[in-house]
């Protein structure tokens, strides 16, 4: 069987079960459960700590898993990314009082506060910067107030907790980081069942960004239509009955599908619907 770590709480803990579930695999259906075996589709999903998981997938006691890219980074494990899946995402800046500093450079000898040492001190070592990295556990807007540190790394999202600490950004993102599926590093990379699961999981992703789009249009606006709607080879284009007039289908991205609405009304489309894609291969 195939031996998936699985997020067992947190942020990234929901969003990757509905998206296992999606994809067809069996879930838990209580929090309490720290393993299932989805016997169809021949797969053993372990829960656990989203901070531990890269650790069990670079020792190989797992074959892949779903974390934060930031968890993977910051743990320092033997392995590596192979799927972004676009949820939990977040960005990793630097913050300080107002004019500590103006960029990266000016934090050579400071102090830097952090619930991810890993990721700031391979970043800080990247590019140069010579300056203490002192891990803490959450809540790190407060070691500037104590005197424990001169600057702070964080996830920043609003930016609003930083400007009620009295802070200030400082430079570039650290990194921007989302759920990704792992692996271990050199892992045989064409593993039928490994291909299988990220063709399912990229088969929801599609699902989740693409609707199916159908309009009736007359044949002389036909190329016109088809130019608003390409598809991803081409649509499928079938006469009707009343001649002259042909039905079009094609997946269009979700976040357009309006606005094509609006344009295909325009040059004369009717009947224009779209529906939810729930699974999908490209």
């Amino acid at each position: 069987m195939l031996r998936i770590a699985v997020p067992n709480k947190g942020s990234l803990s929901g969003p990757a079960a509905d998206m296992l579930h999606e994809a067809g695999y069996q879930q838990r259906r209580e929090s309490k459960e720290l393993r299932i075996v989805d016997p169809v589709n021949e797969v053993e999903f372990f829960y656990l700590r989203p901070r531990d998981i890269a650790i069990y997938v670079s020792s190989g006691r797992l074959d892949i898993g779903i974390t934060g890219r930031d968890l993977l980074i910051d743990s320092g494990a033997n392995a590596e990314e192979i799927l972004p899946l676009g949820f939990a995402r977040s960005t990793f800046r630097f913050a300080a009082k107002p004019d500590t500093a103006g960029g990266l450079a000016d934090l050579n000898g400071s102090t830097v506060a952090t619930s991810y040492e890993g990721i700031v001190a391979k970043h800080l070592a990247d590019h140069g910067i010579d300056a203490s990295v002192v891990h803490l556990d959450g809540a790190v807007e407060t070691a500037i107030e104590l005197g424990v540190a001169e600057v702070i790394a964080d996830v920043v999202q609003t930016g609003t907790s930083l400007r009620n600490a009295g802070l200030e950004i400082i430079g570039e993102p650290i990194m921007r980081s989302e759920a990704v599926v792992i692996r271990r590093t050199g892992a045989d990379a064409g593993e039928p069942k490994v291909q299988q699961f990220l063709r399912r999981l990229q088969g929801v992703l599609v699902a989740r960004t693409y609707v199916m789009m159908d309009y009736d249009c007359r044949v002389e606006q036909l190329e016109n239509a088809v130019a608003l709607t390409p598809g991803l080879e081409s649509p499928t284009v079938s006469p009707l009955h009343n001649e002259g007039w042909v039905a079009v289908r094609a997946m269009v991205p979700a976040k357009e599908a309006q606005r094509i609405m609006d344009d295909l009304y325009a040059i004369g489309a009717r009947a224009i619907l779209t529906t939810a894609i729930h699974a999908c291969r490209l």
